[in-house]
């Protein structure tokens, strides 16, 4: 019978709905749970009118029918006087197999998913999986877990040098309460009597015009840093002195940076004498850290600022057994010869090693020794030795006679005249309370004639040194 025009046509008990194509993974879970497995009974095929309805094979206890997908179409009956399809019902049969095969196991089998694509990067969170690597650091961790193996990190371009070092102070602050109030380095009356001096004749041009003439020459420029080292043969002799007070003029003077290193590190004195306050990186440190392609402001970095463009490299921290070789010393100061115009170097007493490698590759050399009668005789040894070297290293030499206390009780022409004699120059460095007081050095506390020898000296070894390349 057929259906009205614009309805569906109503489907029989003994209808059987259209099997689903199976899927290429083995037959479409989609399909019908009425199929029935096996050839159609006797008395009629299945889908004809007249024939008996279909039994539902047997189902286990407790099992719940499976519903058809939202997602799929309603099935259309077959027209009740057409045959059904062989094919269809083998198809019918082989689902219903699988079906029951399925039930006996007490499962339903899920939909079969898509293969899948290539996998998605896990979301940032507390619900993120674990990483792959458990002993990978936190920052890497999202790498693993992604599925991606962490890039390595890129060097850095300076070498890793030692350990940051803690700053200490130069001096304990109880022991530097006992220091008192520097003094000037001459009294109120011999300055108030040079004053007077200075007005009532014609010194003050001359002063002036010899100041004149030593700036210019402290002023002059350099191809290549040059380097002074001070040393003498014995302790207490003033080379610290000597080399801060070098170094406080060639800073005020010029304008390019000045260094002063400290190659003493046996419990030296010039940081003391410049006014530092605290210390941290040594000379021994910036020998495994400094690199030619450092700038000056990476290597300012590691030094004690000081005042007038002036720089600091101590040798130690204040602590008895520091070391420093041969090889630091060579390796700071080729690195850093070529960031300062002049640099000053504190060394060891002679004949420490490290004193004599630095007397042959500066190009000036300065040797203190306190004006007495023993320390004009162990210098000229010195000197009588020294001539026996390259002539360079005589001739580039100055030995400077320092005033201890005021009156040394020796003829200092006639010692100037002895010791001039090896070929070396000399000059002298009057005595003065307040170099004397052994504390920090101000220079507008100088006395005027220590003001001036300090210029002249500086003048003078400062010639030496251009005259050597």
């Amino acid at each position: 019978m057929s259906a009205a025009p614009g309805t569906a046509p109503r489907a029989s008990a003994a209808q059987v709905p259209p099997a689903q194509p199976a899927g290429p993974g083995g037959p479409n879970p989609h399909a019908p749970a009425q199929a029935q497995a096996g050839p159609p009974p006797a008395g009629g095929q299945p889908g004809t009118p007249g024939g008996p309805a279909p039994v539902p094979p047997a189902q286990p206890a407790g099992h719940v029918p499976r519903q058809p997908a939202p997602h799929a179409a309603a099935p259309h009956a077959h027209p009740p006087h057409t045959a059904p399809d062989p094919q269809a019902q083998a198809r019918l049969a082989r689902a219903a197999e699988a079906a029951q095969a399925r039930q006996a196991a007490g499962r339903q089998t899920p939909a079969p998913a898509p293969a899948p694509a290539t996998p998605a990067p896990a979301a940032p969170g507390p619900a993120a999986e674990a990483p792959a690597h458990p002993q990978a650091p936190a920052h890497l961790r999202a790498h693993d877990a992604a599925g991606h193996a962490p890039a390595a990190q890129a060097p850095s371009p300076y070498p890793q040098g030692p350990a940051t070092p803690d700053s200490r102070p130069v001096v304990d602050k109880d022991l530097a309460a006992a220091g008192r109030k520097p003094r000037r380095g001459e009294p109120l009356a011999t300055r108030a009597l040079r004053a007077v001096r200075r007005t009532v004749s014609s010194s003050a041009a001359r002063e002036v015009a010899e100041t004149t003439r030593t700036a210019e020459t402290l002023q002059q420029p350099v191809t290549t840093g040059r380097q002074i080292a001070v040393t003498s043969i014995r302790g207490g002799a003033g080379k610290s002195t000597v080399a801060a007070l070098l170094g406080l003029t060639y800073a005020h003077y010029r304008q390019d940076p000045v260094l002063l290193v400290e190659a003493d590190p046996a419990l030296g004195s010039l940081p003391l004498r410049l006014g530092a306050e605290t210390l941290r990186w040594t000379t021994g440190d910036v020998a495994g850290i400094v690199e030619p392609q450092m700038s000056l402001l990476d290597v300012t970095g590691y030094l004690v600022q000081l005042p007038d463009n002036a720089w600091l490299l101590p040798g130690s921290q204040g602590r008895i057994g520091a070391m420093l070789d041969t090889r630091a010393y060579e390796r700071v100061m080729v690195a850093l010869r070529r960031y300062f115009g002049v640099t000053v170097v504190d060394c060891e007493t002679l004949p420490a090693e490290v004193a004599r490698v630095a007397l042959s590759a500066a190009q000036a050399r300065v040797l203190t020794t306190p004006a007495t009668l023993e320390g004009i005789a162990s210098t000229h040894a010195v000197l009588q030795w020294m001539q026996g070297l390259p002539r360079h290293i005589i001739a580039g030499t100055v030995v400077v006679l320092t005033e201890l206390v005021p009156h040394t009780g020796l003829d200092l022409d006639e010692a100037t005249r002895k010791l001039a004699a090896t070929g070396a120059s000399v000059q002298v460095l009057p005595y003065d309370r307040h170099l004397a007081a052994g504390g920090p050095i101000r220079t507008e506390l100088l006395a005027h004639p220590t003001r001036q020898a300090a210029t002249r000296l500086a003048a003078e070894v400062f010639q030496l040194s251009q005259k050597r390349h």
